[in-house]
């Protein structure tokens, strides 16, 4: 007798005379194998990385046809590995989902169980994919600088990219480990929105821009969290108070960095990598625990959007052209 092949929807993105685009299409079930886990996605949330994968980057996604998508929870809907039974709500965000393995936009998808993290008990899908990666990576940077000896007293924390993702999802945390925030944003920011981030300041483009040309600027800073990258590192790295922590997880501005040892050296800053991708899972358990407790966030004053899979190219290209604000969650089923 033919197996019926079990078909789902799911966001495929595919080339044609080198244009990528995206859309909602039928997708079959590979066979389940042995330490594998099949989730049927409750949300997913929209990426800078993902909306790079939708327009064919390959430094991202290299082969497509491609499902896109590098956060998704839901429920165990088969499983075959002995850590995940059938019913329990799981988050599965980094390694490979969405780069080169099929992603969360789809309503269902199938991981190694080792990437599969379980549900904390205070904390639902839509909540854990409001957070994301990007929620996951502020608070890996906070968790960092916390490891690395930070302390409130020791004065403010610049957090660059303070309306995106990663950054306004830092500050909160920040303020609530009573650590004051000075917030950086290349856009600048209103009032109203530096109150709902925590911020006590902010910092203009220019002042994250040093181009003096000097090793050293005049401490403004204890520590940073920095998104960008490049010149803007160097300056946080530059101005930083002796004993300070700054932490770096992007490169939107550039993967350069171009300074003299002299922070480090004569002031003892400490510049802190952050790969969210192959964090240990027994660290990724501790931060998400933190995220669903201690460290969690109110939503109420944030900027969310919810889309389904069909509305997900509006909001691939507004982030494409850097115009995309807060949050942006999409509800698979």
């Amino acid at each position: 007798m033919m197996e019926t092949k079990i078909k789902y929807q799911g966001f495929l993105v595919s080339e044609s005379n080198g244009n990528y685009s995206g859309k909602v299409e039928q997708l079959e079930f590979a066979e389940l194998q042995d330490g594998d886990v099949r989730v049927k996605v409750e949300y997913s949330s929209l990426n800078f990385k993902d909306a790079l994968s939708a327009n064919g980057n390959k430094g991202v996604t290299r082969n497509y046809p491609h499902v896109p998508g590098i956060d998704a929870a839901g429920v165990v809907a088969e499983s075959k590995s002995p850590a995940f039974k059938v019913g329990e709500s799981v988050i599965v965000t980094s390694y490979d989902l969405g780069m080169s393995h099929p992603g969360g936009f789809a309503e269902y998808i199938q991981v190694p169980g080792a990437w599969v993290v379980p549900m904390p008990a205070k904390m639902n899908a839509k909540e854990a994919m409001i957070y994301g990666t990007a929620g996951f990576t502020a608070a890996q940077s906070v968790y960092r600088l916390l490891q690395n000896g930070q302390k409130p007293e020791m004065g403010p924390i610049v957090v660059t990219g303070a309306l995106g993702g990663v950054g306004s999802i830092a500050c909160q945390i920040l303020k609530k480990l009573n650590f004051e925030v000075i917030a950086a944003s290349s856009n600048g920011m209103t009032d109203v929105e530096m109150r709902n981030l925590g911020a006590s300041a902010q910092l203009t483009r220019v002042e994250t821009d040093d181009q003096s040309g000097r090793p050293m600027l005049k401490t403004t800073w204890a520590g940073a969290i920095d998104v960008v990258g490049g010149n803007t590192l160097t300056t946080l790295l530059k101005g930083c108070k002796p004993l300070g922590n700054v932490t770096t997880c992007g490169n939107i501005g550039s993967g350069d960095l171009n300074m003299t040892v002299y922070p480090f050296i004569l002031r003892g800053v400490s510049l802190l990598g952050v790969d969210s991708q192959n964090c240990p899972m027994a660290i990724r358990r501790e931060i998400w625990s933190l995220l669903a407790d201690q460290w969690g966030i109110d939503f109420s004053n944030q900027v969310i959007s919810e889309t389904g899979l069909e509305g997900l190219n509006s909001y691939i290209e507004l982030m494409m052209q850097k115009k995309s604000r807060g949050r942006v969650i999409v509800k698979i089923s």
